[in-house]
């Protein structure tokens, strides 16, 4: 019996190419009749396969990664709604964000080497039909508790769309061309926090915040036929690992004592945090300070995520491969850090009480420059782990939404009538991000290739 798999495109060449599903093939015949398929196919290469497969791959792992996208900004223009409805604080509801993010961060640090054993796909479906489960069970949430509870399954389950599908881009790519196709995702997952919020204002017009539930429910299943439909296993079964628990935390410890891939992860996770310090706190600013309307409110954070998307495709297209990874980095946190500042002296009264424009401005400002420092960080940190890209991404994910579930919260300290705690929770998250990434990272020590 032959055992070697099928010929085919080493996706570590050829980005463009899907790996083929691993495990046995059957019988020899069978075997032999793949292998001239795919050695035929790997040989005249079509520019219209090529650019189909390619396709299909962003767009369906562009919809995994903006699941937290998704299941947060539609939120954020009903969470005075939902406050109303269920009679609680700004607080708790403000839990029910923390909540949905401490379950990916703890979701994500499981499932992650979990896909690195089983591989992908399998991992996957579960935890997307989890999810759509939970979605569903919070349309008809009577409390603050009940929701609070569903929105934390609704993110251990949801991670596997995020974790998954980073490692399915190491998978796939190699070198400069993960940081390329990371930015490229962005044109697929940036759509939504471009829609999901202006999408969210406009359903609380026709239906109540319980029916922003309900689309998540059908976005839930529409990704279980995506992925059972497109997405091909990607981790051949020879290069699992199959250590069991032990190997995992091997691997874990091993890379959190790789001092840069830990730089790296530490930069994402708390620029992440300056990030969702605008997501959780802004729907309260901009529409209870200021006093605009949840549709205006959806367009301020549609505008801003067009920046992030655009930045993000520029990073991408252009400074990718002409500039060193290290250098865009190093740019995306000084503009943030720049950006954030604004915010403190604008939110302060320093200079005397800021409108609704220039408050604007400075986010979108911070919010266009996470086009540089998001894909780059994350790109970074897989480019050192080929050997576990599971475990890496759950890293990365676990790291960035803890943090980002500890940050949710803090905005609304200072109550409904400023937004400085919003303003100096930026500045601080950004201050540590830079610190990592110079003490850990040390990209002055290393070639210009970043």
């Amino acid at each position: 019996m032959i055992r070697a798999p099928p010929t085919r495109v080493d996706p570590e060449r050829d980005p463009n190419s899907m790996s083929e599903p691993p495990s046995t093939y059957g019988s020899a015949p069978e075997a032999e009749r793949l292998a001239t398929r795919a050695s035929k196919s790997a040989a005249v290469p079509t520019l219209r396969t090529r650019r189909r497969v390619g396709l299909l791959t962003v767009l369906v792992l562009g919809s995994l990664t903006a699941v937290p996208s998704l299941s947060t900004d539609m939120y954020l223009p009903a969470l005075p709604k939902v406050a109303g409805s269920l009679h609680a604080t700004t607080t708790q509801l403000q839990l029910t964000l923390t909540a949905y993010l401490a379950g990916m961060a703890v979701g994500q640090f499981v499932i992650g080497p979990v896909s690195d054993a089983l591989g992908r796909r399998r991992p996957l479906l579960v935890g997307i039909g989890i999810y759509t489960v939970a979605s569903a069970a919070c349309v008809v949430a009577p409390d603050a508790t009940v929701l609070t509870t569903f929105r934390l399954v609704q993110g251990l389950a949801g991670a596997a769309g995020v974790v998954i599908a980073r490692a399915v881009v190491r998978d796939l790519y190699s070198g400069l061309d993960v940081a390329r196709f990371l930015s490229s995702l962005m044109l697929v997952s940036g759509v939504a926090p471009i829609a999901a919020p202006v999408f969210g204002g406009q359903l609380l017009r026709v239906t109540s915040w319980r029916g922003v539930f309900l689309t998540l429910t059908v976005v839930g299943a529409a990704l279980i036929v995506m992925v059972a439909v497109w997405l091909a296993e990607t981790l051949p079964a020879r290069r699992r690992h199959t250590g069991g628990l032990g190997d995992a935390l091997r691997t874990i410890r091993a890379l959190v004592r790789d001092t840069r891939f830990t730089g790296y992860v530490l930069t994402n996770s708390f620029s992440f945090a300056a990030l969702f310090a605008y997501v959780s706190g802004s729907t309260f600013v901009i529409q209870d300070i200021y006093g605009a309307s949840p549709q205006a409110y959806s367009l301020i954070f549609g505008l801003n995520s067009i920046g992030l998307v655009t930045v993000g495709q520029i990073n991408g297209k252009v400074l990718v491969g002409r500039v060193p990874l290290d250098r865009v980095l190093t740019l995306g946190l000084g503009v943030v850090l720049l950006a954030s500042a604004a915010l403190v002296v604008l939110t302060s009264g320093i200079a005397g009480r800021a409108g609704l424009v220039s408050v604007a401005a400075a986010l979108f400002v911070l919010m266009s420059s996470m086009g540089l420092v998001g894909p780059t960080a994350t790109a970074q940190a897989l480019i050192r782990t080929p050997h576990a890209a599971g475990a890496a991404s759950a890293l990365l994910g676990t790291m960035q939404f803890l943090i980002g579930s500890a940050v949710a919260p803090l905005p609304g300290l200072g109550g409904k009538d400023t937004a400085l705690p919003m303003a100096v929770v930026m500045v601080v998250a950004t201050l540590i991000s830079i610190g990592a990434f110079t003490g850990l990272c040390r990209p002055w020590r290393h070639s210009p290739g970043g």
